[in-house]
């Protein structure tokens, strides 16, 4: 028969659901408002005018009325645009600028081809000389010997080239180590112009102390240059990505650098560049999710902080916390009525058993835990979705983490119906009916029918394993894959507490599995220091996955 709704069930259901909102509040509270900033325009900002689906890396290029657009967005917010190439697009930004009375940086593009910094030198001294009072300054190559595209003396050639054909000053733009690494480049340039990027450097500096490491390597490379004016050629602070140290990505954190810097550089006199003006989703394919948000307003032109006043973290999440409630009832309405799902699957899709006032309690916090953790899943990888392959991969892992919590709340139904669970499924019959739904052999999908929840389970194992391996030996643009795997952490919790977790028939797949990521998750939080706390908190949730299989292989 159907359980009949404990009288406590409506109540126990308002609870979770006020916690749930309580949850998402706590995290995205209004801070950082006592931040003052000075009411001015902005000296300058980089300027890349591309949107969704546009990128220089494949050539496709914002239209003549999406840039006009975008500078007449700026131009009551700004002073000056940076421009990084003279040879992208079918536009002129300094003959738009003008008319929106803005001045440009104009960037030429220096890299390995030699063709092509060849045209682009003959253009950018052909719109300097166009331009004449727009174009303030030319900036003749940005991070060329970070990059290692050009020897140094190569690089000087071309400054000087541009030096001797335009009226305009001239100079060229790298990190601030790599000028004191190259000094030999400041005669050739008339400003010299660092990037300070407290985020990114060797030894990254936390939101507390960046803009006075900002202000003190300032004054350092100004006394390294004595007569030479110095320039911030790129400063700023990302809005998304993966923590380095104890810098840590975020809106509330962006907002807070970009108040106190700009109050320092109204202080000490700074000439300086933001980076930048819009989110660039194209950066995404070579720096990372964190790459692609450094803008002050997103990709879609909407601002992401206001000012003054209180910054929110994350402003959808009301949104998140109302999905988190919905799936929350849809996945215990999914539960009660059948005790009868067995291990991972409806046994004729007919209800058979009833659940006690207790039983109904649990099932209740089970499906609190497993929406928000859907919920939070959606909210982290959903606006990281910034290409075809992210968008397979991050479609296809939340609905995997959906079908699981579907089938962990058919098992927990079952367990607390007094149902007996046939035996668990081993990483090794999940791996032969992985390989069965990749040859679809039939008699390998049959053998698997039922225990999908321990499959899936393993094959989410296997996945944080090799995440964690690439996290491990090429982290630099990689996040931390905690959201990926919040459904599969509350399935290891929840079945331990009710005592389901399999402890024995463990063998060669689940040592491989579980070693691999417990070692590397291990290695890979001493790598990344103590200071980071996503590293620490996905070492954690990474440990909690491999337990259950190393568990089973312990008992073998």
């Amino acid at each position: 028969m159907m359980s009949r709704p404990s009288a406590w069930l409506p109540a126990a259901l308002a609870f979770l659901c006020a916690a749930i909102v309580l949850a998402w509040w706590l995290p995205n509270r209004p801070r950082a408002g006592d931040v003052a900033m000075a009411d001015a325009r902005f000296n300058a900002v980089s300027f890349a005018p591309f949107r969704a689906g546009q990128s220089p890396l494949t050539e496709t290029f914002p239209s003549v009325a999406e840039v006009e657009a975008d500078v007449a967005r700026l131009s009551g917010r700004v002073r000056t645009l940076r421009t990084y190439a003279a040879t992208d697009g079918g536009y002129d930004v300094a003959e738009i600028a003008g008319r929106h009375g803005l001045r440009v940086w104009q960037g030429i593009w220096l890299g390995a081809d030699r063709a092509r910094n060849a045209a682009e030198i003959a253009r950018g001294i052909a719109l300097a000389h166009a331009h004449p009072n727009t174009i303030a300054r030319v900036v003749v190559g940005n991070e060329v010997l970070l990059r290692r595209d050009l020897p140094v003396d190569e690089l000087i050639a071309a400054i000087d080239q541009v030096r001797a054909a335009v009226a305009q000053p001239v100079t060229y733009a790298d990190v601030w180590e790599f000028w004191e690494r190259f000094p030999e480049v400041a005669p050739h340039v008339d400003i010299v112009t660092i990037h300070l990027l407290p985020y990114w450097e060797d030894h990254p500096t936390g939101i507390a102390d960046a803009v006075s490491h900002v202000s003190a390597t300032y004054r350092r490379i100004a006394a390294r240059f004595p007569g030479k004016p110095v320039a911030i050629g790129e400063t700023g602070w990302p809005s998304r990505g993966r923590a380095r140290a104890d810098a840590v990505p975020g809106v509330v954190n962006q907002a807070v650098f970009l108040r106190q810097f700009i109050a320092a550089a109204a202080r000490e006199g700074f000439d300086y560049n933001l980076i930048e003006a819009f989110d660039q989703g194209w950066k995404y394919r070579n720096e990372g999710v964190v790459g692609a948000n450094w803008g002050l307003d997103t990709q879609a032109r909407a601002a992401k902080f206001p000012l003054a006043g209180g910054v929110v973290e994350n402003p959808r999440w009301p949104l998140s916390a109302f999905f988190s409630c919905l799936l929350t009832l849809a996945l215990l309405a999914l539960a009660l009525p059948t005790g009868s799902w067995g291990n991972g699957g409806w046994r004729n899709g007919l209800p058979r058993s009833s659940h006690s006032a207790g039983g109904q309690m649990r099932l209740a916090g089970l499906a609190a835990a497993l929406g928000t953790a859907l919920a939070f899943a959606e909210s982290a990888v959903g606006p990281d979705l910034l290409d075809a392959y992210s968008r397979i991969a991050g479609v296809g892992n939340l609905a995997a983490q959906t079908v699981l919590a579907v089938l962990l709340m058919g098992r927990a139904a079952s367990l607390l119906a007094g149902e007996t669970m046939p035996r668990a499924r081993t990483g090794a019959d999940a791996t032969r009916a992985l390989r069965g739904v990749l040859r679809f052999t039939a008699a390998d999908l049959a053998r698997s029918r039922g225990g999908l929840l321990e499959d899936l389970s393993f094959l989410f194992l296997w996945t944080a394993a090799l995440l964690q391996l690439l996290l491990l030996f090429d982290p630099r643009y990689r996040d931390f894959p905690l959201p990926a795997f919040a459904v599969p952490l509350v399935a290891v919790a929840a079945r331990a507490l009710l005592a389901d977790l399999p402890t024995e028939g463990g063998g060669r797949a689940e040592a491989w599995a579980g070693g691999v990521l417990a070692v590397a998750a291990l290695a890979g939080a001493v790598q990344e220091g103590w200071l980071n706390r996503q590293s620490v908190a996905w070492a954690a949730g990474a440990l909690m996955l491999a337990a259950p299989a190393l568990l089973r292989c312990r008992r073998a």
